[in-house]
């Protein structure tokens, strides 16, 4: 699988939304990167992936990006065996955890990308071709220095619409009432987008809790849900790249 090697790689973006706080990989999750990276992992294709090449089918398409420890990502493609699953994180452990868990469950409508998520969503994936983008508890970047870090922006959802097919969902979930109340802001001026809500949405019964979700609740925070649908009328290439 790559190495994402951020020193010696062509700068496309200035501001990155992550930084890699990578801990140490067990061996189970060392042995499931070596082992499954040919079964399940994706790397940096030379044209837009095609999804019937990539499963060997043609299926409605869900991208995660952060799937973190993957109980989302993992729950979703074992209950919805007739959608296939993209997720990207550049976290390794995480990564190493999902593939493992992915075989043990005998999945086959899942993929995994351990790269920049703007950049997969930008250069790997096609315009029209996803059913659904989910992005769960993002880094909030809470410190306001750090907003402009923050991955929902006005650029990054306009690239969204654009992968979207009409009639599509982009689904997000934050714990941070700051970053929530912005994203609602960004989403609300997206003329391609309708909110399917008044204001936050339901949480979605196919969101198992997680150790993180349920901890947060524990200390008092609040989960915010937002689901917006792509409008049939949407421009198909409107804002389909990020500025260089």
């Amino acid at each position: 699988m790559p190495e994402i090697d951020e020193a010696s790689a062509p700068e496309r973006r200035p501001i990155r939304s992550f930084v890699r706080r990578e801990g140490r990989l067990t061996p189970a999750q060392k042995d499931a990167l070596e082992r499954l990276w040919s079964r399940y992992g994706l790397d940096a294709p030379p044209q837009p992936l095609d999804g019937g090449a990539t499963f060997g089918r043609e299926a409605p398409l869900t991208l995660e990006i952060g799937f973190g420890a993957g109980h989302h990502l993992l729950a979703r493609a074992a209950a919805e065996p007739e959608r296939d699953f993209v997720g990207v994180e550049v976290h390794r452990p995480g990564v190493g955890r999902v593939l493992a868990q992915a075989e043990a469950a005998g999945l086959d409508n899942l993929r995994i990308a351990c790269f920049d998520a703007v950049e997969v969503l930008r250069d790997w994936i096609a315009p029209l071709a996803l059913d659904e983008l989910v992005i769960e508890f993002p880094d909030p970047w809470h410190k306001k220095r750090h907003h402009k870090r923050r991955l929902i922006q006005p650029d990054f959802v306009k690239l969204a619409v654009s992968r979207l097919r009409c009639g599509g969902h982009l689904r997000l979930a934050t714990d941070w009432a700051h970053y929530a109340a912005q994203m609602l802001d960004v989403l609300m001026a997206e003329a391609a987008l309708r909110n399917t809500a008044e204001g936050y949405a339901a949480r979605p019964a196919s969101r198992p809790v997680t150790r993180f979700e349920a901890r947060g609740e524990r200390l008092g925070h609040a989960v915010f849900d937002l689901d917006f649908i792509k409008l049939e009328d949407a421009s198909a290439l409107a804002g389909s790249r990020l500025p260089e």
